[in-house]
């Protein structure tokens, strides 16, 4: 572990800049979006019964629960709090829309909203469900937990949904160790060109995370 200043300047990126940023961004991205926000969530209603955006508990911040938001990408009777890993038949719930949206990531638009009210940041470990005791419990002893859940994550740019649950917690806890404005823009910068091109995304049992 870092040391004297280099440690106190990870502290106020982690733990000042960092959120400034999330702010600022958060805010901008929400304004840039509004527009096609709207449409997505008219083709929702118009395509699917059920409500525009699915909201699920996840653990966040010092083991403590929050409601994450998503644009809705499966039907109302899905299974509600479990990972996709455990569907046997996740395709047999996505909606026509819905299968757009996880493809290009786009269903994790509204968690810019957690992100403004400060339940996420743009970049962390993601939120997991409180039923994955085993991993939030080493994330808590870990001291990952200390972190603010993301958006996108070191996980999320190595492997994403091809990764299994210790490779996941091996990324999360490198993070949680050298957390920088260099590594989180590098990351930001991986997501975006592994949204374009849909790299690591895949639905059912090898996926964790809904």
């Amino acid at each position: 572990m870092m040391k004297g200043k280099s440690c106190a300047n990870v502290y106020v990126y982690r733990d000042i800049v960092k959120r400034i940023l999330d702010i600022i961004v958060s805010l901008v991205l929400l304004t840039i979006l509004l527009i096609p926000g709207i449409l997505i969530a008219i083709l929702i209603k118009l395509t699917s019964k059920g409500p525009i955006f699915f909201k699920q508990e996840r653990v966040g911040w010092n083991s403590q629960l929050f409601n994450i938001y998503k644009f809705r990408s499966m039907a109302v009777d899905a299974p509600h709090n479990m990972t996709t890993a455990a569907f046997t038949n996740a395709n047999q719930y996505i909606t026509t829309v819905g299968r757009f949206l996880r493809k290009t990531s786009v269903d994790e638009l509204p968690q810019l909203l957690n992100v403004l009210k400060g339940d996420m940041s743009i970049v962390g470990p993601r939120p997991l469900i409180p039923a994955e005791h085993a991993i939030n419990y080493q994330r808590h002893e870990l001291g990952i937990d200390q972190l603010l859940p993301g958006i996108t994550g070191l996980a999320q740019v190595n492997g994403r949904d091809l990764l299994n649950d210790q490779d996941k917690l091996a990324f999360d806890k490198q993070y949680y160790e050298h957390v920088s404005f260099l590594m989180d823009t590098k990351i930001i910068v991986k997501t975006i060109a592994n949204v374009i091109i849909s790299k690591d995304i895949q639905d059912g049992q090898s996926k964790n995370g809904r």
